[in-house]
């Protein structure tokens, strides 16, 4: 483990302060701090949503298939076909990772992170920061005055995401 990377944040049991503690960790060291990608300025939307902001829910929370749902009879739709319901749900491993998010940030240029610009198939230009050795990634999105606007971040727990972020390193643009 990088030195300036923190304890993972105790999350088993989840209690019903979990979340608030979470959310008092987030305000500190990512809304109310002043976070830099090598020089340049870091921010979140404000957006709210269960009374948070959204990005809370994007670092500590995945969404997660709950049923299997018959439908309704509609005009387009048969009677009798089901559809998943979705529902964010916390990931452990997102939540006890949070403290991670902001020094992996101002350290990006260790050797220990692999951290690059993508460009999307829509346009888009995200900054990849991903700690290979510990699973663990954090997207931002890049601006024009390359800025960024802090996106997601989550544990890669799929062999698929790995080679994803594998050939994302390999088609960089930086």
């Amino acid at each position: 483990m990088p030195s300036w990377l923190p304890a993972l944040y105790p999350v088993d049991p989840w209690t019903q302060d979990t979340y608030e503690d979470l959310y008092e960790l987030f305000c500190r060291d990512i809304r109310d701090s002043r976070l830099r990608y090598r020089h340049f300025r870091v921010w979140v939307f404000p957006d709210i949503e269960d009374g948070k902001e959204s990005i809370f829910w994007h670092l500590t929370s995945r969404i997660q298939k709950t049923a299997l749902v018959p439908r309704r009879k509609r005009k387009f739709f048969p009677e009798g076909k089901k559809y998943e319901v979705k529902q964010r749900l916390p990931d452990f491993r997102r939540c006890e990772r949070l403290p991670w998010v902001k020094p992996m940030i101002g350290n990006s240029q260790d050797s220990k992170i692999l951290s690059w610009d993508y460009l999307e198939g829509d346009g888009a230009i995200k900054t990849y920061i991903w700690l290979r050795d510990h699973d663990f990634v954090v997207v931002m999105k890049k601006y024009k005055d390359s800025s960024r606007r802090l996106f997601t971040s989550f544990y890669v727990d799929r062999d698929y995401k790995r080679k994803d972020f594998e050939r994302k390193f390999q088609n960089r643009i930086n």
